[in-house]
């Protein structure tokens, strides 16, 4: 027996992931469910993206102060 599908199956995936990210549009803009300001995604979004940012240049900045540490100790 073949499995159910709602429209076929390249449309299913498609539908199920409009209708997640309406839902969750409609869940951002409610204003009963609405969540504060400072917490909705975009901010959220940059934040993490801005601390991701920070610790990458201080990995470099290490990355580098290493690499021209050890140039000095062989020359």
């Amino acid at each position: 027996m073949p499995t159910p599908a709602l429209l076929s199956r390249g449309l299913d995936p498609v539908l199920g992931i409009f209708t997640g990210c309406f839902a969750y549009y409609l869940h951002e803009t409610n204003p009963r469910t609405a969540p504060p300001p400072d917490n909705r995604l975009a901010v959220l979004v940059q934040w993490k993206w801005a601390k991701w940012k920070c610790d990458r240049e201080e990995k470099l900045n290490a990355l580098e102060r290493e690499a021209e540490a050890s140039s000095r100790v062989v020359s």
